[in-house]
């Protein structure tokens, strides 16, 4: 006979949820940052180009 799972306490499933939504948030404010600096020019990050792109437009 199949047996129930025992139910995951409310604590439990709320850290989980904060612990993704954290992660979330941080990425969200490196995107920031980075659109930030590309926009007033003070970034020295460049996307990088595929060589497959050059290839197809020459």
């Amino acid at each position: 006979m199949a047996v129930p799972k025992k139910k995951t306490s409310k604590s439990k499933r709320d850290k989980r949820k904060a612990t993704w939504k954290h992660k979330a948030t941080i990425q969200a404010q490196k995107a920031l940052s980075l659109g930030k600096s590309i926009l007033t020019g003070r970034s020295k990050f460049v996307y990088p180009v595929q060589q497959e792109e050059e290839a197809e437009e020459e």
